[in-house]
């Protein structure tokens, strides 16, 4: 994982006032998880697809990954869209002259807005590896999987009653649990399917029985 700005490792110059710009919006409103920590995290991804397979377009990816949670509230259905309009101005703004195709960066971003409905035959090599590098948290070790987990929760405190953001999470997670493919990447697919399944088995089997006792009280 990427642990400070000067780990990231961009494809071209980055103003410092980029950077500052960016972290001012991924901590407004505070966030559990789509943070500027999970920035750096999904860029500790992009940098192995870098190394190991790869990118066509990498500073399209790059950029995409980085402004992809630039606007985010819990609950609203547009942060996708507002975040790839976001970054088509930062662009314009800041990256001026250097050859960056806006329009693919806002483009990436917004396919985040339909993470788990996605056929693999539909999306291109970059696409689809740059929406696994957002899911990839799915894949991770047990003890981080349950705090991203807790964190969205905290996220849609305040924002949902208590029971309606378990139903609609515990939908979600099923349904990637269904699906043929968590992962749309054949990278991805084969590296992390398996920790995927195993960890939203668990978490859907803890929230069934937390159910379940709290039935029985």
């Amino acid at each position: 994982m990427l642990t400070s700005d000067a780990d990231l490792s961009a494809p071209l110059p980055l103003p410092p006032g980029l950077i500052a710009e960016l972290r001012d919006c991924y901590a407004q409103p505070p966030r559990a998880y789509h943070n500027f920590d999970h920035v750096r995290e999904v860029l500790g991804h992009y940098d192995e697809v870098a190394r190991e397979a790869g990118w066509n377009r990498p500073v399209e990816v790059f950029l995409a990954l980085l402004y992809h949670d630039a606007i985010y509230e819990a609950g609203r259905k547009d942060n996708e869209a507002r975040s790839a309009e976001f970054a088509q101005s930062a662009i314009t703004r800041w990256l001026d002259g250097q050859g960056v195709d806006a329009a693919r960066v806002a483009e990436l971003i917004a396919m985040t807005a339909r993470h788990g409905h996605w056929e693999p035959s539909v999306l291109d090599r970059d696409g689809a590896l740059f929406l696994d590098c957002d899911m990839a948290i799915l894949a991770a070790e047990p003890s981080r999987f349950d705090a991203y987990d807790k964190a969205i929760a905290q996220e849609y405190r305040g924002k949902l009653p208590a029971w309606m953001f378990r139903h609609y999470r515990r939908r979600f997670l099923r349904g990637l649990l269904a699906a043929p493919r968590i992962f749309v990447s054949e990278v991805f697919h084969a590296r992390c399917d398996a920790a995927a399944r195993a960890n939203l088995t668990r978490c859907l089997d803890s929230g069934r029985s937390a159910l379940k006792a709290s039935a029985g009280r």
